[in-house]
């Protein structure tokens, strides 16, 4: 199984070792060498999963896990710990702080891969249980979006000036958003934007979370009521 992992570790040697044995078995894995910088570059890579060590300057893995558990789109990021605290009582507070699986240093490389594979699975498995309610289709999106504009302009029309509402969208995450409302399903998102569909997952993802959605068919309505999109 693949996926895009994000190793947060100030050692460099571990470090690399780590990501390249990664690496090897299929996985993209940026690295930051503190936790400052690996809160950026979760917001830029917009991970799968994070590892990271507990002791490191300045920041620690308990403070790191905080940050990232009060970001909205954060919250079920699965989050591991490896490191050289590995008493009983250390795992505990691990498991408390909310980490989802806790791998003391010197550790099996294949023991890693696994947990990682498991928690990787287990997520997607249940972001398909939660899309259950999703059209399946360009065809139905684009029924429902067809309902949703003769709807508002029913009720007056469609917002054409610039909306009230001030929501901080990436360029890509307008662009995404567009390809939404013009009733494009993830598949062909990914090929219009060339990137992969996971990624365009993560932001549709986004976009529910800054605008407060929990559908597609949502995020149309909130966003032609609202006049968010370009299209």
């Amino acid at each position: 199984m693949s996926g895009q992992l994000l190793l947060v570790d100030d050692e460099p040697g571990l470090r690399e070792a780590v990501q390249a044995y990664l690496e090897d078995s299929g996985f993209v894995v940026d690295v930051a060498s503190n936790a400052t910088e690996g809160l950026e570059l979760a917001h830029q890579k917009l991970p799968d999963l994070i590892i990271t060590d507990i002791m490191m300057p300045q920041v620690d893995g308990y403070q790191f896990l905080k940050q990232l558990r009060e970001d909205p789109q954060f919250k079920t990021l699965p989050v591991v710990f490896l490191t050289a605290r590995g008493m009983t009582s250390d795992r505990i507070q691990g498991y408390n702080a909310g980490c989802d699986a806790y791998l003391s240093k010197p550790f099996d490389p294949d023991e890693l891969v696994a947990i990682v594979t498991n928690l990787l699975e287990k997520q997607t498995a249940l972001r398909q249980s939660t899309e259950g309610d999703e059209p399946h289709n360009i065809a139905d999106m684009a029924r429902q979006i067809a309902e949703i504009r003769s709807m508002l302009m029913q009720k007056g029309g469609i917002p054409q000036s610039a909306s009230p509402i001030k929501i901080d969208f990436t360029p890509r995450e307008q662009s995404v958003l567009d390809l939404v409302v013009d009733g494009l399903m993830n598949k062909e998102i990914a090929r219009r934007l060339d990137t992969s569909v996971r990624n365009v997952e993560k932001y549709v993802s986004r976009l529910f979370t800054k605008t407060g959605t929990n559908s597609r068919t949502e995020l149309v309505r909130y966003a032609l009521e609202h006049g968010l999109t370009k299209t």
